[in-house]
């Protein structure tokens, strides 16, 4: 999917803009309201995310004249405002959703998947590798056919290994996944994961299916 996403405060575009690519999805960045505003003449967009506080031009003006000149494609909000009133103000000026800063990145990326399935309704994806099987957008893992029973945080693991199976990924590409990209977690604690799902999609005759890779990070093992 084509995605624009306007933020002006910088690292965290660059962490959005990370993760939505590792997603398989085409993404534009903007860092004011009117770049963004400009980037929507000349290409369509299936979704845009927009800041709320924005130079220029706010994501309240922006959305508002996308919706004036027909735009039909989803918006979601970033914004720190989160009273009653400011939440109306956003949905009332053409705004799909929105998500209350501060954030973290799997909220963000379950409220992208549901404005996309909305927009746009097709067969559930699933990822299998051997006897694991992904539903993608019901976000369930089987095993042998049968559900995994699985933390937040290990469904959360696995499900970045699968979308991205085949690849190497970092432990910080991990991390900022698993516990959003301001994470304050021990050095140990994504190792300590690791371990824990392995002892529920390991057997003992075969290597594991999560693969350490000396010095740079983790990658899901296939066949």
């Amino acid at each position: 999917m084509k995605i624009l996403l306007a933020e002006d405060d910088a690292r965290l575009r660059r962490n959005i803009v990370h993760i939505l690519k590792k997603e398989f999805h085409n993404v534009t960045e903007a860092e004011n309201g009117q770049e963004a505003l400009d980037h929507t003449l000349t290409e369509k967009y299936d979704l845009v995310i927009l800041d709320w506080m924005m130079p220029y031009i706010s994501g309240i003006q922006v959305c508002q004249q996308l919706r004036s000149t027909g735009f039909n494609g989803s918006i979601l909000m970033l914004t720190a405002k989160d009273d009653t009133e400011d939440i109306i103000k956003g949905l009332d000026s053409g705004a799909d959703d929105y998500i209350i800063k501060p954030f973290k990145i799997e909220e963000l990326l379950a409220r992208v998947r549901a404005l996309l399935r909305r927009k746009d309704k097709v067969i559930e994806q699933v990822i299998q590798i051997d006897q694991l099987q992904l539903y993608v957008d019901s976000r369930v893992i089987l095993y042998n056919n049968e559900i995994l029973d699985l933390t937040k945080n290990e469904f959360l693991l696995l499900e970045y290994l699968f979308i991205n199976k085949g690849r190497v990924l970092t432990r910080e590409q991990i991390c900022i996944y698993i516990w959003g990209y301001d994470y304050d977690v021990s050095n140990n604690s994504l190792d300590v994961l690791v371990k824990l799902v392995r002892k529920k999609i390991d057997d003992s005759q075969s290597k594991s299916r999560i693969q350490n890779v000396r010095g740079i990070g983790y990658k899901l093992r296939e066949g």
